[in-house]
């Protein structure tokens, strides 16, 4: 399957979370072509500081060997921030693709500087979501980023 079509998976969980009343963001980790697991922001859910959408994603992956993480690729609809590209240099994941940037520009840089491939589809679909949300829930979202309203 195609990095689009993998995408996909990310995008069906951000939008779950916001169904479910959090914030849209979706994460899923891919290792040889199979889901090995996915993920969505559940900070409002869970009242957690880190449950991000890429660490409930790793989260749900489970324990796995190094050399899993190190063929994975992660797929996240919104660029990571540093908590989550944190995460994902720890692990040595070489691939990241991610939805869009144009809302939050997190690690990409980081990541990029440590030899991780960063591939950005800036999907239409992935904006309008967060574009919506940030409307609707303005100081949710700023907590979500650590900023002040």
């Amino acid at each position: 399957m195609s990095d689009k079509d993998n995408y996909q998976f990310a995008l069906a969980e951000a939008k779950k979370g916001r169904a479910a009343g959090g914030i849209p963001i979706g994460g899923a980790l891919v290792v040889d072509g199979k889901v090995i697991a996915v993920g969505h922001n559940q900070r409002v859910q869970h009242g957690s500081a880190i449950h991000h959408a890429e660490m409930n994603c790793l989260e749900n992956a489970g324990r796995l060997p190094a050399t899993v993480y190190q063929r994975a690729t992660m797929y996240t609809t919104l660029s990571p921030c540093d908590m989550c590209t944190g995460a994902i240099l720890l692990y040595k994941i070489p691939r990241v693709v991610i939805g869009e940037n144009r809302t939050f520009m997190g690690g990409e840089e980081l990541l990029k500087s440590r030899g991780v491939e960063v591939i950005v589809l800036d999907d239409a679909e992935s904006y309008k979501l967060m574009q919506d949300f940030i409307v609707a829930e303005p100081t949710l979202w700023n907590e979500d980023i650590g900023e002040e309203d």
